[in-house]
Parts: structure tokens; C-alpha cells; sequence
């Protein structure tokens, strides 16, 4: 039978639940996937974790070295998110530079973790305008059924609270690395991201694929542990009605508080 055949006879079921306050996997509206998060899953790495949010996996690393600050922030290390989807997580991916979506991904994830201020970015600077360590993320999609911005999220905080620091001395105003010393991370808070659709004029939490190809729009709100909004990201062609941003904003406070909870288990999440 044809993709397209079997993808309208499941939005056409989709759309028959949803109606009832159902959902094609049996959750309620605002309930979560089961979610597992796993660090020190890559050994070379000084920080890392796998999430598991329902079918959807996730591998993330952080790489800590030495570079330049950017010509505006001499004052501030350096924080980058990355991501890819392997072409073994989807039938749809293919190797190669990342499309749009992708990208799209990447910087939703990485202004979360940016606008909350989780790493206090002025403690990594050795020599300002010169010197600066930076922290370099990035996620590997190896398992796609949807909600990719959540499962990088949790990611890529999982593993920058659970990452080491290696420690540089200034020796004559060159910064030398110091074997063996570590210190953890300058983290000041546990960013949670929440993404909700729309189909009709129904919100659901974390959709997974089949729901993901039905959504008329998309929102990604992320808190920080405060349970302040901090950043949002809006997609797809349909809006939201000014009640319906006020409920996913109070969903995206009180799933994140719920998730926030599973990410202060890892190594260093205690601490904010």
C-alpha cells in the first residue's frame, strides 16, 4: 500500500481520537513519553548521555578545549550546540550538510540552554579578548519517533551537568593544561524545554512521529528551574490563540518542574 495511503488512514485516526480527548498511543493530552536519561555513555568524551524519550534516542557529547572568544564577548567562553540525525535513525535522513530542520534544531536547543544561562559562561575565560575555554555539544539522533527538540535538550543538559572541566594554569601568560585536575562545570540552573502541538484546536505534549506529520503548528517553551520562561520557539504554518499559549505555557512550567526532577539525578545536577 502506498506511504501516502497509510499516512492519511493515521491522521484520519489521529484526528477521530483527539476528538475524544485520545491520543493513538493511549497517553493523555499532556503526558510525557517515558523518559531515561544514561551518562557517561562515551568514555572520551568529558561529558556525555543517551535519552531515551519513548522510541526516540538520542547520544550527546560535550568536547571542553582551549580557543579563541568571539570579537564581541572577550569576556565570555564559548558555548556551541550541534546536532545530526544518522541516516540508521529515519528512513527520511541522508548523510550529508544539515537541512533547514536540522538546523532549526540545533539552535532551539542551543538558545534554551543559552537564554536560561545555565553555564556562567564569564568563568571560562582565562585571558580576555585572547583565551577562553569553550564547550562544544553535539547530539547524534540514532533512534526517530519524534519530539527531536525535547530528547536533544535533555541531552545536552544531562551532559554539560554531568561533564568535567580540565584545568589551564597561566604559565608566563600562556594557559597550560594541568593534568589530571578537573573541576565541574559553572552551571547555575537546569533548563527544561517542553514542545507541544496543535492538531485542530487540540494540544498535546510531546508527540511522537506519527503526531509530529499531523501537527498544524508547534511550540517549544523552555523554563529554567525558577519555573521562568526563557525561551520559545514557534513552527508550522498554523497560530495559537492567546488561551492556548497561556495553557502551554503553564504545561511547559509544570511538565518541566517533572522533568527537571529526572535531570537532577545525573552527576552534577544536585547542585543547581
Amino acid at each position: 500500500m502506498n506511504t501516502s495511503i497509510i499516512d492519511a488512514l493515521k491522521k484520519k485516526k489521529i484526528l477521530a481520537l483527539l476528538k475524544n480527548g485520545q491520543r493513538i498511543d493511549g497517553r493523555a493530552l499532556d503526558e510525557l513519553r517515558p523518559l531515561t536519561v544514561d551518562t557517561g555513555v562515551i568514555p572520551k568524551a568529558e561529558g556525555s548521555a543517551r535519552v531515551r524519550l519513548g522510541d526516540t534516542e538520542v547520544v550527546c557529547g560535550v568536547k571542553i578545549q582551549l580557543d579563541k572568544p568571539f570579537p564581541d564577548l572577550g569576556d565570555r567562553g564559548i558555548f556551541i550546540c550541534t546536532a545530526e540525525i544518522l541516516p540508521l535513525a529515519d528512513p527520511n535522513a541522508e548523510p550529508g550538510p544539515p537541512n533547514e530542520e536540522v538546523i532549526e534544531l540545533a539552535r532551539v536547543v542551543d538558545r534554551g540552554i543559552r537564554e536560561s544561562h545555565m553555564i556562567d559562561l564569564t568563568k571560562l575565560v582565562l585571558i580576555k579578548d585572547k583565551s577562553v575555554i569553550g564547550l562544544f555539544v553535539d547530539n547524534s539522533v540514532t533512534d526517530y519517533d519524534g519530539n527531536l527538540f525535547d530528547a536533544c535538550s535533555y541531552a545536552s543538559v544531562a551532559s554539560v551537568l554531568s561533564c568535567k572541566v580540565p584545568k589551564w594554569e597561566l604559565k608566563n601568560d600562556v594557559p597550560t593544561l594541568v593534568p589530571g585536575e578537573v573541576s565541574d562545570p559553572p552551571t547555575t540552573t537546569i533548563p527544561v524545554s517542553v514542545t507541544m502541538g496543535k492538531i485542530a484546536d487540540t494540544i498535546i505534549v510531546d508527540p511522537n512521529a506519527d503526531e509530529w506529520k499531523c501537527m498544524d503548528s508547534r511550540i517549544t517553551i523552555t523554563t529554567n528551574s525558577d519555573g521562568n520562561i526563557c525561551a520559545v520557539q514557534k513552527g508550522g504554518e498554523d497560530g495559537f490563540t492567546f488561551d492556548q499559549l497561556v495553557k502551554c505555557s503553564e504545561i511547559s512550567i509544570s511538565t518541566g518542574a517533572k522533568i527537571r526532577e529526572i535531570l537532577k539525578q545525573v552527576p552534577g545536577g544536585n547542585k543547581c
